[in-house]
């Protein structure tokens, strides 16, 4: 939650972002020149300055649609949203308890346009590489305005902080079981266990043998020769190798209905001999032409919410299990060895082991928006959960630092003594947690750009 370590600057900019953004503290000369509300503001007005913010925007939505980059300027727009909603859930749950919140912005660095409401400040800032919401009295380091202090963040009851604290972590699994409803319900997810007909190609210039056969797309192939499939490709691949030239009854699911269809595999080999195609060296004999994969299924409105809080909690131990192995000395020696080494990379690629920088992750929704809108849902439901649960890692300045601030201090204190942890006993620990990222950051964001992640949709 906290975009920097918690100490005091007297013109505070704006602080590194945590992967999702960040809370600062106020500080009381916070506002700048051209700020709304300091000396020497710029006279333009924020009607005009919001204007041409968007026509710079068009521009740059122009030339991704011209260059034909319209999905990742999608994706870009989506993890947007997701920084920007994580910061809302920090700025309602601070109104909601009464703090003074004096800043909501999306990026870092010189304001591109912003507009002042009641004490709060919205805006835009050129470098777009987070966000963050400014909270006076993060922790008893800041210096605040006395008039302030009775709405400063470490005033508030234990409740309040506690609140404060977590609502940007579940903001994301808000988003993340709203992503999952909205796609068991209007999308479907792949039934592993079944395999379904997707479409016919040609072979060999001959009359397709599945459809000869009565094989429709859409299909879906129950067994073969007597063999249950399941969801089993090699199955029917091998079943078929071997019948090239021979009928083969093959057992399909159409509209509820199993239907018992003969079919005869075309021999692949021969028609290459006779120089009708021109298959890859040791290819199969048999094919009857089909392109085969699973069957997507919905859920009903109601019965997709207790599914998708199973699928949340799968996700959730997941990366819980993943950030646990981020912080491992194996795994961090490893990311070393795979900056320097593609197939150190790519085994940790098929172990499931490699950890995605900012650019992996866009790369990887990108390549899921090409492949469609459940593939792109799936990455960003992954993302979602993941960032929610490494915020929550007990340390400073991630968000898990400051609930465990607040659960300390709640023991500590007794009745009429609220008790203040001294923040700047854990600095150390907060710079070696900052050195920690600084190195995740940097390994991984080479990794990614010296080994790109390999296509995982085709």
């Amino acid at each position: 939650m906290s975009g920097r370590p918690p100490v005091v600057e007297p013109d505070a900019g704006a602080g590194p972002s945590t992967p999702a953004g960040g809370v600062r503290a106020a500080a009381p000369s916070d506002a700048g020149p051209g700020q709304p509300g300091a000396p020497g503001a710029a006279s333009a007005s924020p009607r005009r300055s919001l204007v041409e913010l968007v026509v710079v925007a068009a521009l740059v939505v122009a030339l991704f649609v011209i260059f034909g980059a319209g999905d990742l300027l999608v994706v870009i727009a989506c993890l947007i949203v997701m920084v920007m909603v994580h910061e809302l859930g920090h700025l309602l749950a601070a109104k909601h308890g009464g703090m003074k919140v004096t800043e909501y912005f999306l990026g870092f660095g010189p304001r591109l346009w912003s507009i002042r409401r009641g004490e709060t400040e919205y805006g835009i800032k050129a470098i777009p590489a987070g966000g963050y919401v400014k909270i006076p009295g993060m922790t008893n380091l800041d210096e605040v305005d006395p008039a302030d202090e009775a709405r400063t963040y470490r005033e508030q009851p234990f409740h309040a902080r506690l609140l404060v604290a977590v609502a940007g972590s579940a903001m994301h699994f808000i988003m993340a079981f709203l992503m999952l409803w909205s796609l068991l319900v209007f999308v479907g997810v792949a039934q592993t266990g079944k395999l379904q007909v997707q479409g016919l190609v040609p072979v060999a210039g001959v009359a397709n043998p599945a459809a000869a056969g009565g094989i429709r797309p859409g299909d879906i192939v129950v067994s073969v020769d007597g063999r249950p499939v399941g969801g089993s490709v090699s199955t029917l691949a091998t079943v078929i190798q071997d019948h090239a030239g021979r009928p083969v009854h093959v057992v399909v699911e159409r509209d509820g209905v199993r239907r018992r269809l003969t079919v005869t595999p075309v021999n692949e080999r021969l028609h290459h001999e006779a120089g009708v195609v021109t298959p890859a060296k040791g290819a199969p004999d048999g094919v009857i032409g089909v392109e085969l994969g699973n069957p997507t299924a919905v859920e009903g409105v109601v019965s997709a919410v207790p599914a998708a809080v199973g699928d949340l909690g799968r996700f959730a131990w997941a990366s819980i299990v993943g950030v646990g192995r981020l912080f491992s000395p194996t795994a961090m020696l490893s990311r070393f060895h795979q900056v320097a080494s593609a197939r150190a990379a790519n085994r940790a690629e098929a172990n499931g082991t490699r950890v995605s920088s900012i650019v992996g992750a866009v790369q990887v929704a990108d390549q899921a928006a090409h492949a469609g809108v459940g593939d792109l849902l799936a990455v960003l439901i992954s993302i979602n959960v993941f960032i929610g649960v490494f915020n929550l890692f007990p340390m400073l300045p991630l968000d898990g630092g400051h609930v465990l601030i607040a659960v300390y201090e709640r023991v500590r204190s007794r009745r009429g003594r609220t008790y203040h942890a001294d923040v700047g006993k854990l600095m150390p620990f907060t710079w070696l947690m900052l050195a920690f990222l600084g190195i995740l950051f940097v390994t991984t964001l080479a990794v990614d750009v010296v080994h790109p992640i390999a296509n995982p949709f085709g």
